[in-house]
């Protein structure tokens, strides 16, 4: 069983950073392709970033390329996401999810487990 939770989120200015981390419970996170999924106050839910089980490879929405990061640390059942030089626009709910999959996707109807979800605010 997978248990997501998301930690991290908070206020911050326009141009500055946050790290976001989701902590799974359960004792079979390394089997899991992860990713983090935004949802914007009156908007659709979006794709953000996504890493394979062992964290080789990652994937990325072209809005957020070069200033995100997603890792992980499969000793510590934990995805990360680094978020830089964030903008008003990213302001949203951030979940993070898992895939029991070699390969993560960018359609969010393909994760099996869902996290709370943790706010993130950035003031302009």
């Amino acid at each position: 069983q997978v248990q997501l939770v998301e930690s991290g989120g908070g206020l911050v200015q326009n141009g500055g950073s946050l790290r976001l981390s989701c902590a799974d419970s359960g004792r079979t996170f390394s089997n899991y392709a992860m990713a983090w999924f935004r949802q914007a106050r009156g908007k659709e839910r979006e794709f953000v970033a996504a890493i394979s089980r062992a964290g080789i490879t990652t994937y990325y929405a072209d809005s957020v390329k070069g200033r995100f990061t997603i890792s992980r640390d499969n000793a510590k059942n934990t995805v990360y996401l680094q978020m830089n030089s964030l903008k008003p626009e990213d302001a949203a709910i951030y979940y993070c999810a898992a895939r029991r999959s070699l390969l993560y996707s960018g359609n969010g109807r393909e994760y099996d487990y869902w996290g709370q979800g943790t706010q993130v605010t950035v003031s302009s």
